[in-house]
C-alpha cells in the first residue's frame, strides 16, 4: 500500500497529554515555546540557531502538516489535554515504510521540562508506532553527551544498540560528536 493511503488516528493521548498532528495556525504558540527554549535547544539542535519569525515557524508548521498528510514524516505536537496548552514537539522521522521504521524525536518548551512529559509521550508514540502503524522497529537517537535526551529511551527499555563515534558536527562549534542509536523491535 501506498504510505499516503494508509489510514491511522491523526491525534491520540497519553495521561496528561493530548499528542496530535500539527495543525495551521500552531505557529504562534510554537514560536514561543522556542524563543522560551532557546538556551536550552541552542546545544543540540540546528533549526534553534536560525532567527525565525513567527511567520518562518508558522510556514513550517504547514509544511509539516503537508508531510503528515502524504506521511512522508510524522511531526506530533504534544498539548497539555486539559488546557490545550503547547507542552513540546515529537513525532516519526525517517520513515521507511517497506519495514516499517521509524525515529522518534522531541524537544520541550523548557517552561515544561522536569515533568516527565517527554517520556510519557516518546512512551505513547512508540506504542502508537507498534500498534497502529504495525512498525518492526522504532529508534530514539540521540547525542552521546546529552544526558537528559539519553535519559528517555533508557528509562523506556529500549535497547542501545551503538554508539556512532564522530557521527556528526557539534552544533556551534562543529566538533565531532558521537549520536547513541536506542531502539525497540517486535
Amino acid at each position: 500500500m501506498k504510505p499516503i493511503l494508509r489510514e491511522f488516528p491523526e491525534e491520540f493521548t497519553a495521561d496528561r497529554l493530548l499528542i496530535r498532528k500539527p495543525l495551521p495556525g500552531d505557529g504562534k504558540a510554537v514560536y514561543e515555546a522556542i524563543q522560551a527554549s532557546l538556551n536550552e535547544l541552542k546545544p543540540w539542535m540546528p533549526w534553534a540557531h536560525m532567527n525565525q519569525t513567527e511567520q518562518d515557524v508558522e510556514a513550517n508548521i504547514r509544511d509539516s502538516f503537508a508531510k503528515f498528510i502524504t506521511r512522508e514524516d510524522l511531526r506530533l505536537h504534544l498539548l497539555d489535554k486539559v488546557t490545550g496548552e503547547f507542552i513540546g514537539s515529537s513525532g516519526l522521522h525517517r520513515i521507511n515504510w517497506d519495514i516499517p521504521k521509524f525515529e522518534i524525536g522531541y524537544w520541550i518548551d523548557t517552561r515544561h521540562s522536569g515533568k516527565g512529559y517527554i517520556t510519557e509521550a516518546a512512551e505513547a508514540i512508540t506504542s502508537f508506532a507498534f500498534t497502529e502503524l504495525h512498525a518492526k522497529r522504532v529508534e530514539i537517537r540521540c547525542d552521546s553527551t546529552n544526558t537528559r535526551s539519553r535519559a528517555i529511551p533508557e528509562k523506556l527499555g529500549f535497547t542501545l544498540e551503538g554508539i556512532l563515534k564522530n557521527d556528526s558536527l557539534t552544533v556551534g562549534t562543529k566538533k565531532p560528536r558521537d549520536t547513541c542509536v536506542f531502539a525497540k523491535t517486535r
